[in-house]
């Protein structure tokens, strides 16, 4: 079977062996970065059809060497037995004759079959080209469609932040939007929005103290830029908070890390969220901060943070480590029924207020050396699980530990009421 190629020159004479099949591989690439499409078919031999006279000669011939044969055999002279010989070497040819017939037509309809499947195989190679070509194009716009899908989310990121850099604040605040539309159409860009959000909260604020009645143009000028301001870090919140609470209706973005080291945060509302990794060191809590139910998955470091008005961690639940080392609760400080799993630390953390840990679980060390609680301490049926340590601890007023449970050590040393030393407490 002669095979049809682009290569103008006139094809070799084959040298394989009759029944030998020879691969042959096409392959046609379109540039750099494209799909090299490559096909393979197999040449096989085709028994061609026995030309016509040697059908028409071959069986006469085959009559006549049988009856000479017997002719030459008997003799010239002929009776009733020879007669029956020669009947007999002419059944003889004539079976022959028959044997090379069907001969014949098995080895033509065995090339007919050949001749079919080298055109199938054909049709199938032409078809298996034509779908690797198809997926080939449809490689190519899908890689087409992500990569103008990716240099979308560039522009539409990169003009967003931009928008953040202006002066003026309802820009600001499209740029926030912006922001948010972006996350929750690409799961992608979350973290790194999110990232973004913190990064803008982090930024050095001041908020804005009353007027006087004698304010010039320049006072009133700046105090109004920082009402403005105000709104725009209020929004920053609403949208970074909003989509960390998997049951309040706005899309949830997932457990995302928080990175608001020493950020200026305005009424600050976790309720019921849920959070990745967090640091709030050094971090200013204006008005109330609530943290209600809210599930801290990985650390949570609130070292030197500053709550100025209520602090609410009601049913919260600290997954690894709690860090409130240094922080300072001027007002009152809501532990209620918190878990935590791994260490509490509140070494000299200061409570102005009055510091209520009522049936909170601490399944590991809890320390609160140095701690300082101004207005006392409410521990009442609290489990301490793991080492419970307040030494150097200043209680004032009162500290109240009804129905603790204490599974191992509690150290008291140097810990006092209202100046006086606090007995320590029997261990288990």
């Amino acid at each position: 079977m002669m095979v049809m190629t682009d290569d103008p020159r006139p094809p070799a004479a084959s040298s394989l062996p009759l029944g030998l099949t020879s691969p042959v591989r096409r392959s046609a690439e379109a540039g750099p970065g494209s799909v090299t499409l490559t096909t393979t078919c197999e040449v096989r031999p085709v028994l061609r059809p026995i030309p016509g006279w040697v059908i028409t000669l071959g069986i006469p011939v085959m009559l006549l060497v049988a009856v000479g044969a017997v002719w030459l055999m008997l003799g010239i002279g002929i009776d009733s037995t020879k007669l029956e010989v020669i009947r007999t070497g002419g059944t003889l040819g004539v079976g022959l004759g028959g044997v090379l017939v069907l001969w014949l037509g098995i080895r033509r309809q065995r090339s007919t079959e050949l001749d079919l499947l080298a055109k199938y195989e054909a049709h199938e190679l032409a078809e298996r080209t034509a779908a690797n070509t198809l997926a080939h194009q449809e490689q190519v716009a899908s890689d087409a469609r992500a990569d103008a899908a990716a240099r979308r989310i560039t522009e539409l990121y990169t003009k967003a932040v931009e928008q953040l850099g202006s002066d003026k604040a309802p820009v600001r605040l499209g740029g926030l939007y912006a922001l948010e539309r972006l996350a929750q159409d690409n799961e992608s860009q979350r973290q790194t929005i999110v990232n973004v959000l913190c990064a803008y909260l982090r930024m050095p604020y001041e908020l804005p103290e009353p007027l006087p009645d004698d304010a010039d143009t320049d006072q009133r000028e700046q105090h109004r830029a920082l009402v403005q301001e105000r709104e725009v870090r209020l929004t920053a919140q609403r949208i970074l908070t909003g989509h960390l609470k998997p049951d309040r209706g706005e899309p949830y973005w997932g457990e995302r890390d928080l990175d608001l080291t020493g950020a200026k945060l305005i009424d600050f509302d976790l309720v019921e969220a849920r959070i990745g990794s967090s640091t709030f060191r050094y971090a200013t809590f204006t008005g109330v901060a609530v943290f209600y139910q809210a599930a801290f998955i990985d650390h949570a470091v609130f070292d030197m943070a500053d709550f100025t008005d209520t602090a609410t961690f009601f049913k919260a639940t600290f997954s690894r480590i709690a860090r409130f080392e240094e922080a300072n609760f001027n007002g009152i400080a809501v532990f209620d029924e918190t878990v935590f799993a791994r260490k509490a630390l509140f070494r000299r953390a200061s409570f102005a207020e009055y510091a209520i840990f009522n049936e909170t679980t601490f399944e590991h060390s809890a320390l609160f050396t140095d701690a300082a609680f101004a207005s006392g301490g409410k521990f009442n049926n609290a489990v301490f699980n793991g080492n419970a340590n307040f030494t150097g601890a200043t209680f004032t007023h009162n500290a109240e530990f009804n129905s603790t449970t204490f599974a191992s050590d509690a150290v008291f040393n140097e810990a006092t009421l209202d100046g006086k030393p606090i007995l320590p407490l029997e261990s288990p």
